[in-house]
């Protein structure tokens, strides 16, 4: 595909996450079925321009003064990709698979587009409006620092698995995908997020990624696991394990003793921990399913350990998954927190006297986090807030309460908030 092809092809497919409210990742795959004559490098190209134009949606589009899913795609080419006027004026005009050529208020855009300094707190951070007084309570004066940050690509962040490999043999495979250690974090490595248009380099097809040497897992989530401690040879309920990841390494962190649990309300998640705990040859994972009767009952009272990693608005994650920025309403949110807090009242029911409950949100909004552990510590008097880490190099990112909090602004992670809450006595509160 030539240029104009490629760019014609992702206009078409914002155009459809706008109007449908499809989330990329479909209406990618979508046009991507449908469109047999694409080779990989024309894939790549699409994706990263609908992504890139859903992550500065809003700035790009004011600054050439086009509200629209070409004026996004327009702002991007010039503004981040750094295409000359020439050359996207070129691409647009392409016969016939193009956009089509540039009005001449188009063309001065590009030539001269607005600066940014004038434009609306929202649209500079690429906000939806309802949600900037919230960046605002939580960031202050560097809320556009913050949105920056989350409106660019993210990398690659590996976990090596313990169980099956080290650091330095995880290094040598992955290697030449360009991974690198990252610091403070001994079991961790990146790949760096690719120049525009290029294509993430695919860990999935490495062999020892196969045989379990090592996951896919942001650093963020690892530090945020890494916040249990030293949970060798204890009971470990992780209440809303999704597909796996954090149970992976608390499993790994678990060691060969103990006894991790993984429960979620939705059966079909569960699929991906059974397969992907046997990759990673984890013997201590008991996998527990909502399709039979009390799936939990006999887990109340006795674990050392609850883990939740509360459903939430996802945005710490808007790096990887920026068309849910705009997806997201009030409403949704109201409703999230409403999930928050019964998940974190279901979880007293299993933490054992003196146990400990952690409670993680993928999200960077005080109202799905200190405000709920600040509810719940309401409606549980018998909890206490402890420090979520003692790592020294992440101490500087605790706040007063003794939360972490993780931005990709701050520690250059996915943005992330871990509260630990220590059971003091052996009650079972309503």
């Amino acid at each position: 595909m030539r240029d104009g092809g490629r760019i014609e092809a992702a206009i078409r497919v914002l155009t459809e996450i706008e109007t449908a409210r499809r989330p990329a990742r479909l209406a990618l795959k979508a046009w991507s079925d449908g469109a047999r004559y694409a080779g990989s490098g024309d894939r790549a190209f699409v994706a990263g321009l609908v992504l890139d134009a859903l992550r500065r949606r809003r700035s790009a589009a004011w600054r050439v003064e086009s509200d629209s899913p070409r004026g996004a795609v327009l702002g991007v080419l010039a503004l981040h990709w750094n295409w000359p006027p020439d050359r996207i004026a070129a691409a647009f005009a392409e016969a016939p698979h193009g956009p089509g050529v540039l009005s001449a208020a188009e063309a001065e855009r590009l030539a001269e587009p607005r600066d940014l300094a004038g434009a609306p707190d929202a649209v500079a951070a690429d906000l939806p409006d309802w949600l900037a007084p919230s960046f605002l309570r939580k960031f202050g004066d560097r809320v556009q620092t913050e949105a920056e940050a989350l409106a660019r690509r993210a990398p690659v962040d590996l976990r090596v698995n313990t169980l099956k490999s080290d650091l330095d043999r995880a290094l040598k495979a992955a290697g030449p995908l360009g991974a690198h250690p990252i610091p403070d974090l001994p079991l961790a490595l990146r790949i760096d997020p690719p120049a525009a248009a290029e294509r993430t380099p695919s860990v999935e097809s490495l062999p020892e990624f196969v045989k379990g040497w090592m996951e896919v897992q942001d650093a963020g989530s690892q530090v945020a696991a890494a916040c249990a401690g030293d949970i060798a040879g204890a009971q470990v309920l992780d209440l809303c394990a999704g597909g796996g990841g954090k149970t992976l390494a608390l499993a790994a962190a678990m060691g060969p003793t103990g006894q991790i649990y993984a429960y979620d309300s939705d059966a079909r998640r569960l699929a991906d921990t059974v397969r992907r705990g046997e990759r990673a040859g984890i013997r201590n994972l008991q996998v527990r399913t909502p399709l039979r009767p009390d799936p939990l009952k006999d887990l109340e009272g006795r674990m050392d350990l609850v883990f939740i990693d509360a459903p939430c608005s996802g945005s710490g994650a808007w790096r990887r998954h920026p068309d849910t920025k705009w997806r997201l309403t009030p409403e949704a949110l109201t409703r999230r927190q409403a999930d928050q807090d019964a998940v974190l009242d279901a979880g007293v029911l299993y933490v054992r006297p003196g146990g400990r409950m952690i409670y993680v949100t993928c999200s960077v909004l005080a109202e799905e986090n200190e405000d709920r552990v600040a509810a719940f510590l309401g409606r549980h008097p018998g909890f206490r807030v402890l420090p979520a880490t003692g790592d020294p190099h992440w101490l500087p990112r605790l706040t007063a309460e003794g939360y972490l909090r993780l931005t990709p602004a701050s520690s250059d992670t996915d943005g992330f908030f871990v509260a630990v809450l220590a059971r003091a006595d052996g009650r079972t509160q309503a």
